[in-house]
């Protein structure tokens, strides 16, 4: 299981920019981040400098790759 994080805006950043930046995550992550972070959208769509962003610790599954096969 992966552990939680949080993670520190800098001057500009929106919360996708800063999720995917310092944490590797996409859009699809942002629907979990919000609801840990009660309340980060109102400061709207730039970040106050200094804002923390909880990332909430996930189970992580293994990805597993599909088998191509050269000869049916």
């Amino acid at each position: 299981m992966a552990q939680a994080r949080t993670l520190t805006a800098q001057q500009g950043d929106t919360l996708d920019q800063l999720i995917w930046r310092d944490a590797g995550l996409g859009a699809n992550d942002l629907g979990r981040i919000l609801a840990a972070n009660t309340g980060i959208a109102d400061h709207g769509e730039i970040l106050p400098i200094g804002t923390t962003v909880t990332i909430p610790a996930i189970a992580s599954e293994p990805r597993q790759r599909p088998l191509i096969q050269l000869w049916d």
